[in-house]
């Protein structure tokens, strides 16, 4: 469960129809299941101080969103580029044309990581918009990601998809895309 504060004329400014962006949307948590929503940046960072908000996956899965740079989102007055990393998956806003979700990364895992993948191979630029933010409400676990804890099949056949994709991507986009078979394993 998702709460967004987004800022619509950035989507004007950054001139999103016209450009290869992707508007990195930074990702906040509670651990509470009630939560009066920050009406600003200011209220967020308040909360994210007194321990209300934590930023997304912080202690499970901190390297999906770091490459947003949250130290220097605090600050931030203006929208600022950041660089594809490995297991990157932070929320974007996209063109309407921009490469779809690969079909087969379905249930848990990999999903929104393979879209990154894409777009930074298609060259879009990763561009943290400052005054924008979404909070993950908690919830039960999935049916997938249970699957995936437990299932030692499941995590096969995610890691076959996943090498199967890094090889449709060398084939693709060929030497650029070295960086994606290599980053794994760094």
């Amino acid at each position: 469960y998702l709460l967004f504060f987004f800022a619509r004329k950035s989507v004007i400014q950054l001139d999103l129809a016209n450009t290869k962006k992707a508007l990195i949307v930074p990702a906040f948590e509670t651990l509470r299941y009630r939560l009066s929503f920050p009406k600003s940046k200011a209220e967020l960072l308040s909360m994210l101080d007194m321990g209300t908000l934590f930023t997304f996956r912080y202690h499970v899965w901190t390297k999906g969103h770091a490459p947003t740079n949250f130290a220097k989102w605090r600050t931030a007055t203006t929208p600022y580029r950041v660089e594809w990393e490995a297991d990157f998956e932070p929320y974007v806003v996209v063109r309407k044309d921009c490469p779809e979700y690969d079909r087969r990364f379905v249930g848990f895992g990999w999903n929104k990581v393979a879209h990154i993948m894409e777009l930074d191979a298609q060259e879009y630029e990763f561009t943290v918009l400052p005054n924008a933010y979404m909070i993950h409400m908690p919830h039960a676990p999935s049916f997938d990601i249970t699957k995936f804890r437990s299932n030692k099949q499941y995590r096969i056949c995610l890691k076959t998809l996943k090498e199967e994709f890094q090889q449709d991507m060398s084939r693709h986009y060929g030497f650029a895309a070295l960086k994606y078979l290599t980053a794994e394993n760094n």
